[in-house]
């Protein structure tokens, strides 16, 4: 009888690095090399760490046990006091901790399976994380204005194609507020997608990690699970409101009722499989800031403030140069449209897409973007997102400045930084050849 033959092994999937990281690796490298660049293309908030979280911090030094997998019972509760803030109904037992908000979203991939909606544009990782949980990522486009939630009757549509050629769309992930674009969905929508979820058993997976970056209390957007709470998982993390990227924690909260438990469940062994538990004394400074004492309501107010008037003054040179912008309401991004200067821009630099377009400024400039191809956007797309967070400085002691001063846009290295951003979109839009700019800005 002869052997069987063997089994070829399976190609593994096909993820590429992030792109947000990999732009922000290239320029760190042309920086340390002597070149001067303009850091505009990584998610990094550049503000400094409060001084009660650093103490909180090195006061749990020495809790080195692994610790709950799910988290520990202070940081639970304080995520749940957290959300319940917030108007959801919050049960510190169905909350989830994790090094970052990152994994644990790929983690609920994981333990929700099938395929995944994911709205076009969105955040870079959506897609690499349901293609290497071995899920099939369907992309639906956003309603106009309205970035981070895919448009409802779309999403029906796709959903019902999807399935009626043999997959299995379990779930769909929004973004509340939204990066790339800093807009979110209004209340009608939200509502509109939790009728969707229902009437499809979708579960919705709302990342809200930029929830308390909206420029106006006013305008606080809604979430999902507002509307939806049977079937809405809420991520968060401390990577933003606090520009916590380095420290890595994020959280979780599952909704009450058979479906949250049955979740709840399948993330916590998922996650015992991949990082068993999130670092002790990073929990302690977490459960602290998420209980929000009034010096971590200050802070993040005061980083609110410098968000909303660095990216409102980039995007006026944006829409100074001719490109198309929306109003931004929320985070340190915007995600302006070159397409009324499509014409000027193939015939004088040999661009066609937002990846010319962001190659060009960077080998021109030195300005890191990224093109919205990397956002889930056709090629010929000459959309590409701006990220604010690494204007502000680059010692601690510019980073507070900023975070304090009555107008940061008067300080000497924000304002160089301005005005390298608004020399560099007027010299692209000339209507002859381009000149040869100063590869240099102040630094302070």
């Amino acid at each position: 009888m002869s052997a069987p033959p063997p089994v070829a092994a399976s190609a593994p999937p096909p993820v590429t690095m992030s792109a947000t990281l990999a732009a922000d690796e290239e320029l760190t490298r042309r920086h340390r090399a002597g070149e001067q660049v303009l850091f505009m293309a990584s998610g990094e908030i550049g503000l400094s760490v409060l001084p009660e979280l650093r103490e909180r911090l090195a006061g749990a030094a020495d809790r080195n046990a692994y610790g709950p997998v799910t988290g520990d019972v202070a940081l639970r509760e304080a995520v749940a006091g957290y959300w319940g803030r917030r108007g959801l109904d919050a049960d510190p037992e169905l909350v989830v901790a994790g090094p970052g908000s990152k994994p644990l979203l790929f983690a609920l991939m994981l333990a929700v399976g099938g395929d995944v909606v994911v709205p076009v544009p969105s955040w870079v990782s959506y897609t690499a994380q349901a293609t290497l949980a071995g899920a099939r990522p369907i992309p639906v486009r956003t309603p106009p204005g309205e970035g981070g939630v895919p448009d409802p009757a779309a999403l029906r549509e796709a959903v019902a194609r999807e399935r009626a050629a043999g997959r299995d769309p379990r779930c769909v992930v929004v973004t509340l507020p939204d990066n790339p674009t800093g807009t979110f969905a209004s209340p009608d929508t939200l509502r509109d997608l939790a009728r969707a979820a229902r009437d499809l058993d979708l579960v919705v997976v709302s990342d809200e990690i930029y929830c308390d970056l909206v420029f106006d209390p006013a305008d606080r957007t809604a979430s999902p699970a507002a509307f939806a709470p049977e079937r809405t998982v809420v991520t968060t993390g401390l990577t933003k409101n606090l520009a916590l990227g380095g420290w890595r924690t994020g959280a979780a909260l599952l909704p009450r009722g058979p479906l949250g438990r049955e979740l709840h469940t399948r993330l916590a062994a998922v996650v015992s499989q991949i990082w068993s538990s999130t670092a002790a004394p990073v929990q302690a400074a977490a459960a602290y800031a998420f209980g929000e004492p009034p010096e971590v309501v200050a802070h993040v107010a005061a980083a609110r403030r410098l968000h909303e008037r660095v990216v409102r003054a980039v995007a006026e040179h944006f829409a100074a140069a001719g490109a198309e912008t929306a109003p931004v309401r929320a985070t340190c991004y915007l995600y302006p449209d070159f397409e009324p200067l499509r014409e000027h821009l193939a015939g004088a630099h040999g661009v066609r897409g937002g990846a010319d377009l962001t190659a060009l400024l960077a080998r021109r400039y030195g300005v890191g973007l990224l093109p919205g191809s990397a956002f889930g956007e056709p090629g010929h797309s000459l959309r590409i997102r701006a990220a604010t967070g690494r204007l502000y400085g680059e010692t601690d002691a510019e980073r507070t400045a900023a975070l304090t001063a009555p107008d940061p846009l008067r300080l000497p290295w924000i304002r160089s930084r301005l005005d390298r951003v608004g020399e560099v979109l007027a010299d692209l839009v000339r209507t002859t050849s381009p000149s040869s700019l100063p590869r240099r800005y102040p630094q302070s």
